[in-house]
């Protein structure tokens, strides 16, 4: 296991406290110490493929780079994350992507932990935390385009499944990028399969801007 997944692992069991909180703490700082120069903190594991696959595209390696990408497991979780790995803990460089409905979380904690003060949308990119509209997967379906994001699904084989799915009662009458949007999350890992093919089928010109300007930033 490299270091960097170490850290996630040590970094996620000290934010859930419980018996392990202590010497997931430890290993932490130790392995913190060891190279990590930013956490960047985003909502899930789709986030994280995504981010890295569009630094990989732009020939960066975030790990090699010492910035750690942690899914929080739900943006309910971001104050716990900050406590750990911000000023009250790690004191570590922070930045972070988050859903538009999910803003109001980042931005309270952010304040709670001395990150600044009646944060707006303009100042949370300022500390290198980007919103989303309405998600990453809607940021993502547009850029691409309804027509692409149908042959990236076709490009995996999963045409039928998508037919299938378009074909429920409950999804009949919605729009396409609508349905596009709620196929991708209608398994587990499927949400991250599609972050990584959608941004590798992303025109130079149409990256989403939350994604684009997080990685200028770290």
């Amino acid at each position: 296991m490299d270091e960097l997944r170490r850290f996630r692992r040590a970094l996620t069991a000290w934010a859930a406290g419980g018996a392990e909180a202590g010497s997931a703490a430890v290993l932490a700082r130790e392995l913190a110490d060891g190279g990590v120069r930013t956490v960047v903190l985003v909502e899930g594991n789709s986030d994280q493929v995504a981010l890295e696959a569009l630094a990989t595209r732009h020939g960066r390696d975030l790990g090699a780079e010492g910035v750690a990408v942690v899914p929080l497991g739900g943006a309910t979780n971001i104050g716990r994350f900050l406590d750990v790995c911000g000023p009250p803990g790690l004191g570590l460089p922070l930045a972070g992507l988050c859903d538009i409905g999910e803003e109001r979380h980042f931005r309270r904690h952010l304040e709670r932990v001395g990150l600044g003060a009646r944060l707006t949308h303009a100042g949370l990119e300022t500390l290198g935390f980007h919103v989303c509209v309405a998600d990453l997967e809607d940021e993502l379906i547009r850029a691409v385009g309804a027509e692409g994001v149908r042959q990236v699904i076709d490009a995996q084989g999963e045409t039928r499944p998508f037919h299938t799915f378009q074909g429920q009662p409950a999804q009949r009458e919605r729009p396409l990028e609508h349905q596009l949007r709620r196929f991708m999350g209608t398994h587990s890992g499927r949400k991250a399969l599609y972050a990584q093919a959608l941004v590798a089928h992303l025109p130079p010109d149409r990256v989403p801007r939350p994604l684009e300007r997080l990685l200028t930033h770290l």
